[in-house]
């Protein structure tokens, strides 16, 4: 796939990537520098360019908390003495605090214990090389787009010392066949929930729960990459705890779906995470404080958690009303992708180059204040391009009337289209 624009940012942005947006390229290698000075690279003053455009957008479907000001970014912990005593000793080494969010992820996953990580993806390779050692076989089944596989420089291989294969590369969740026929033994699967680089797309509960049966009928354990878990219960129509129950260990973010400002965790068997503790030693996340990113998480779970299911139906209505945007505007060829979006989360392609796109996106927000695609456009071939769309409290108040009315705004500024 072709990148022509920044990865790693927008709604849902960056996971665990190491240095600043679009500092990498599509297989996690660094980016060529620019010839000129910094400011005179053009993807940084597209950086620039859309966390203004944010910034002073006045209606918008989310509102990426990235690129927000670190003034806007330390308000999130406005209102924490009201979830957590404050004239409390601050955390050292995961005491306090951490402790405390460790018990409540826990509780909300119907799993004996949880450990906090400073990241995902040191979170996710130390419960799976831990799963390695009480299975003997270090092979992880997964996606040919799960996370580990597309935006982590083969770090399960390269630090983890796991060995990842691929059960398919279709853009959907690996079907209970798939892992039944698997040709090789492998000691864990692993399942990104909502699968992000599909359009956040998960299979249904009875789908899924077959998954995990056909993983446990060859003796595997079943690992669940959940960065986006907390999103998922109004598709599967199941509580968290239940969704949780089905894996053997549980990978959650605090930044995606809850808009803290880092950290994850993993959640599993009580034995399991004791040996998690030391690997996350070993991995140098043993960090002196988190209290900034653990309240922000409590935060998080506070206050987002309980809305994101308003969020996912909104979604739905949001992207229904996209579609019926661009038919009206004429443009030849639009899909939304899932039709009906699985979480707050989904994707639009549209038939024109990147940069287009997103010139036509920062005009409407720079001339008119409303903001439709805030995040940027990945070119995948000449010509076709998508977005990702989130929809938050900022979306909330938006009608499918107001969306469509956005859509006719921005296809305007697309060449060709211009009207009087």
């Amino acid at each position: 796939m072709v990148r022509t624009t920044e990865r790693g940012e927008g709604p849902a942005a960056g996971r665990d990537a190491s240095g600043p947006a679009g500092a990498h390229d599509q297989d996690g290698k660094p980016a060529a520098a620019s010839a000129g000075s910094p400011s005179d690279d053009p993807a940084r003053l597209r950086r620039e360019r859309r966390a203004t455009a944010v910034r002073n957008a006045e209606r918008l479907l989310a509102r990426p908390g990235h690129l927000g000001t670190l003034r806007q970014r330390l308000a999130l912990l406005d209102g924490v003495e009201d979830l957590y005593d404050l004239d409390e000793t601050a955390d050292v080494y995961g005491s306090g605090v951490v402790a405390a969010l460790e018990e409540k992820v826990a509780g909300l996953l119907g799993k004996e214990a949880a450990v906090f990580f400073p990241t995902g993806t040191m979170a996710q390779q130390v419960a799976l090389r831990c799963w390695a050692g009480r299975t003997g076989n270090n092979t992880v089944a997964l996606h040919a787009l799960a996370h580990p596989e597309v935006h982590e420089r083969n770090a399960f291989s390269e630090v983890g010392g796991l060995r990842p294969v691929r059960l398919t590369g279709e853009p959907r969740m690996p079907t209970a066949d798939e892992v039944r026929d698997f040709e090789e033994p492998f000691g864990a699967l692993m399942l990104e929930l909502p699968l992000r680089d599909a359009g956040f797309v998960l299979p249904s509960f009875e789908e899924l729960t077959e998954v995990v049966r056909a993983a446990h009928e060859r003796d595997a354990v079943v690992h669940f990459d959940g960065a986006r878990l907390w999103e998922t219960t109004v598709h599967f129509g199941r509580p968290l705890a239940e969704i949780a129950d089905l894996a053997d260990s549980v990978y959650v973010s605090f930044y995606k779906s809850l808009g803290g400002y880092s950290g994850a965790a993993v959640a599993g068997p009580r034995t399991l995470m004791e040996e998690a503790r030391t690997w996350r030693h070993r991995y140098g996340g043993m960090v002196f404080e988190q209290f900034p990113a653990v309240l922000a998480a409590l935060a998080g779970l506070e206050r987002e958690l309980p809305r994101l299911p308003e969020y996912v139906r909104q979604a739905r209505r949001v992207a229904a009303a996209l579609h019926e945007g661009f038919a009206a505007a004429g443009v030849p060829w639009a899909r939304v992708r899932p039709a009906e979006p699985h979480t707050h989360e989904f994707r639009v392609w549209l038939p024109y180059d990147a940069e287009v796109l997103l010139e036509a996106a920062l005009r409407q927000g720079e001339e008119t204040g409303t903001l439709l695609f805030t995040d940027h456009w990945d070119g995948v071939c000449p010509g076709l391009a998508f977005t990702e769309v989130s929809v938050r409290a900022e979306g909330l108040s938006w009608t499918a009337d107001e969306v469509k009315t956005a859509v006719a705004e921005f296809v305007r500024r697309l060449p060709g289209t211009a009207r009087g």
